[in-house]
Formats: C-alpha cells, sequence, structure tokens
C-alpha cells in the first residue's frame, strides 16, 4: 500500500549476504536474469499455436522488502515467496516494493526448485528507486519484478507521471517468446492523490497500445484503489454492474471480480491496515488486482487472497499485503 514507508514499521534487519555495489546492481537491471548469470534452457512444455487458447496461474505480492524485511534476503521472505508460487504451479509472478539482493536471491532459488523452462531468461527487474541509499534495502535499489516460467523477451520500463517523491513509479512488462503474442505486467501506483489517477491512466493507455499490437496482456500490482473507486472505472468493464462496483465504462475484468461468496464485484482484502473508504462489504481494502482484457478471456477465470505468512524471522508477518493469485483461460 505504502512506498519505502508503510503501515507496519516492525521488525530488525535480518543480515544478508554480500551487498552487491552499484555498478553490479545497474548491471542486473538490465541484463535477463543478473550479472554474470549462467544457466542453460530447460525443456520447454508444448507451446500453443497463436491465437489458441491458454491458461495461466497468475501470482501478485507486495512484500514490503524494505520496510518490513529491511533487504534481508535470509528471514525466510525468498523461500517463503518461491515456495508459494512453485506450489501453486504458478506462470507469472509479480513483486512490489523488492530489493535488489532479494530479486536476486529469488532467483537463485527459483532456479534450485527447478521452476523456469529457461534458467537465465526468466526474470526481470525495474528500480523505483536506485541503489545507493543505505536506508533503503541496505543499499540496494527497490522495485518491481516479474517472473515467468516461460522464457521471457526484452522487457519495457515504463516510466509513470512523477509524483515529486524519491520513489520513481513504474511500469514493467515483458513478453513471453513463444509465439502467443502473451505479455505480463506488474505496477505500483503511488499513493499521493495529486497523481494516483494520472498513474493509473498511463498504465491503462501503455495497455490499450499492447492490445491493438496484437497482444494479449496479463497485469498484476498493488493500485492503491479499491475496485469501486470511481477512478478504476475506466478499468473496470462496463458488463460488470453490481452493487458493490457499478458505473464502469472500461475494458477489463479483475480475476477476483465474480466470486459471489466474497464480496461480488469486489473481492477478496488484501492489504492490511487502514482501508482509506470503506470497503462494500467491509474489513479490509483490496488494492492489489490482476487485470486481463475482457475481449481476450476465452473461458472461466478465479482469484483468491492468501492469508499473510507468519513464517518470517524477526518480523510479525512477512507482509501487510496478502498474496493475490488467480487462473485465467485467454486468446
Amino acid at each position: 500500500m505504502r512506498g519505502t514507508r508503510g503501515m507496519r514499521g516492525a521488525g530488525r534487519r535480518v543480515g544478508r549476504g554480500v551487498r552487491l555495489a552499484l555498478a553490479g546492481a545497474l548491471a542486473a537491471v538490465l541484463l535477463p536474469v543478473t550479472a554474470g548469470a549462467a544457466g542453460a534452457a530447460g525443456a520447454a512444455s508444448a507451446v500453443p499455436a497463436a491465437g489458441a487458447a491458454r491458461t495461466y496461474t497468475v501470482w501478485q505480492w507486495n512484500v514490503a522488502g524494505n520496510t518490513v524485511h529491511h533487504g534481508s534476503t535470509t528471514d525466510g521472505l525468498v523461500s517463503q515467496a518461491a515456495a508459494s508460487i512453485v506450489n501453486r504451479g504458478v506462470d507469472f509472478a509479480a513483486f512490489n516494493e523488492l530489493c535488489q539482493g532479494q530479486y536476486d536471491a529469488l532467483i537463485v532459488e527459483l532456479r534450485a526448485k527447478g521452476w523456469p523452462q529457461d534458467t537465465a531468461n526468466f526474470a526481470r527487474f525495474a528500480p523505483s528507486r536506485p541503489a545507493g541509499n543505505a536506508s533503503v534495502c541496505a543499499g540496494d535499489a527497490f522495485g518491481n519484478a516479474v517472473f515467468s516460467e516461460r522464457p521471457l523477451g526484452g522487457a519495457e520500463r515504463v516510466a509513470l507521471p512523477d509524483d515529486g517523491s524519491a520513489e520513481k513509479r513504474n511500469l514493467l512488462c515483458a513478453p513471453l517468446t513463444d509465439g502467443t503474442a502473451t505479455r505480463f505486467c506488474t505496477t505500483h501506483i503511488t499513493t499521493d492523490q495529486s497523481f494516483n489517477v494520472a498513474q493509473l491512466e498511463a498504465v491503462r493507455e501503455k495497455l490499450e497500445a499492447y492490445h491493438a499490437a496484437g497482444e494479449t496482456v496479463l497485469t498484476a500490482g498493488d493500485f492503491n484503489a479499491q475496485p469501486h473507486y470511481g477512478r478504476l472505472n475506466s478499468y473496470y468493464s462496463a458488463s460488470l454492474d453490481v452493487p458493490n462496483n457499478r458505473n464502469n465504462t472500461g475494458q477489463y475484468r479483475e480475476l477476483d471480480d465474480n466470486d459471489a461468496a466474497n464480496c461480488l464485484g469486489y473481492g477478496e482484502w488484501t492489504a492490511d491496515g487502514t482501508p482509506g473508504a470503506t470497503p462494500p462489504c467491509g474489513g479490509n481494502a483490496k488494492i492489489d488486482h490482476i487485470f486481463v482484457r475482457e475481449s481476450a478471456l476465452a473461458g472461466p477465470y478465479s482469484a483468491d487472497s492468501l492469508a499473510i505468512s507468519t513464517a518470517c524471522t524477526g518480523v510479525a508477518a512477512c507482509s501487510d499485503h496478502r498474496i493475490l493469485v488467480g487462473t485465467v483461460t485467454v486468446v
């Protein structure tokens, strides 16, 4: 929900490995995985024909890598995240508020678990704060990341309207290389109300540009906006018109918007702490979303938010956000 400052300040920094130098961190951002990383491509699974329906499981987590974990790679955050991704058969995983060292450690952990098909080409990072500030991520860069079980093409890192803070918000997207014209994106929108709408619209316009180019895009992230907020009306499709989410004019469905047992049109909460406007069904707020364009849907979709793990050491909980995981069939 927050940037480098957050609702939960609990937890002491647990020791981590040798810190990357600034040059190494920047190199890691630009390479497919990390600087000096090697690894042969694994055996590829069958690739759907162009235009064929395919089903993906998408996983999203704002991990509070700095605010809660202070950049630690050894307090359980990395192992908990990697285990969840593998155990749930995830195709795409998105992280917000992730430190560069945690990103590098996730690459190592996911390789060790045999998750990616191509061990040298499955992860991308986009810093929203550069390395070099000892009070942020123990000196590492801080930002967003995407991981894919299937090999990724070159990333596009889109700067969003600048809210004037130290954190420079971005949209990170990368396509699959399998010929299906599938692209996966993540973003973390500012809480600054003067710029929140402008950033949301910049993301939506970029997603529409990908669609116009013939791509199918799945977008997961912390949007810092609840489903019933007016500023998401341009996202949600007009076909979604229920008491908990009305007046929509957009082209997208969110993978947790159709669960009649959990606030139909809204979904399950994802963020601990102060919710902003009262959610229509009460409780905590949902601000983490997985959006897919309605025109790309080719079958059922669903999502659930998972209880926040307390298995990380030295902190009360592994994050102040829940993991959101959804499955969708698209063309």
